[in-house]
């Protein structure tokens, strides 16, 4: 296996990091990888090894506002410049490996970015994988959380605030979220921007479904305590209809 870094340069001129997972002994696929609010792609590097050894490349980036990339924590202007980025992880990904099947797989944010990706753009890929999808919250906001949020959209105040993402529910495996909290690139703040937009745009993806052009494989715990599994299956639903 051989790793590599790269930078994409965004319509507003930010600068996104990105790395690259490339098998030893030949490559039949390549995987573009889209992140979870709060952390970055590094955190894939077992996910990599694992594409790797069934000859799969993996190529992923840190979204704006997260890891290694440039831009405001947490924060992203509208959706159109992230589908923007995921577009440019794409051509990378053509211009690196111009004749092999590519595949786009989005986790918790990155799924929900995912799917609204293929749902607007409807690209020429191979097939979309998404787990945990972030398409509508396992939880309920508190009350005061989300007014100001609607506050801050209001008047476009997009200064970052806490997420209120409870950590301990990443993974039952403690060890999992001890890394999380000791990952210096993680953090946890999300923009009012942000926060509707996922959430608006997630609801948007639900009703929106029986649209889906491509091949799909959705995977979600059903004990999900921070995106909701249910939203998923019923995603799933309207996709097989």
């Amino acid at each position: 296996m051989s790793h590599f870094d790269f930078e994409l340069k965004t319509e507003d001129g930010l600068k996104l990091y990105g790395q690259g997972w490339e098998p030893d002994g030949g490559t039949k696929a390549v995987v573009c990888l889209v992140h979870g609010l709060g952390e970055h792609c590094g955190r894939y590097d077992h996910m990599a090894k694992a594409f790797n050894q069934n000859q799969y490349a993996l190529l992923s980036f840190d979204l704006r506002g997260h890891g290694r990339s440039e831009g405001r924590r947490g924060h992203a202007p509208n959706y159109t410049l992230l589908m923007s980025d995921i577009e440019k992880l794409l051509n990378e990904a053509a211009v690196r490996y111009p004749d092999l099947p590519c595949f786009l797989y989005g986790h918790s944010l990155g799924g929900n970015l995912a799917l609204h990706y293929v749902l607007k753009q409807r690209p020429s890929l191979v097939g979309i994988i998404a787990s945990a999808p972030l398409l509508r919250l396992a939880y309920k906001p508190s009350v005061w959380k989300s007014g100001i949020l609607r506050g801050m959209q209001a008047i476009r105040f997009n200064l970052s605030m806490p997420s209120g993402l409870d950590d301990s529910a990443l993974s039952r495996d403690m060890n999992v979220v001890r890394t999380y909290r000791n990952d210096p690139l993680t953090h946890d703040l999300i923009s009012a921007r942000l926060a509707m937009d996922m959430l608006r745009y997630g609801q948007w993806n639900l009703n929106h479904a029986a649209e889906f052009p491509l091949p799909l494989l959705l995977m979600h715990g059903e004990a999900d305590r921070i995106t909701s599994a249910t939203a998923t299956a019923e995603f799933a639903k309207k996709v097989d209809r």
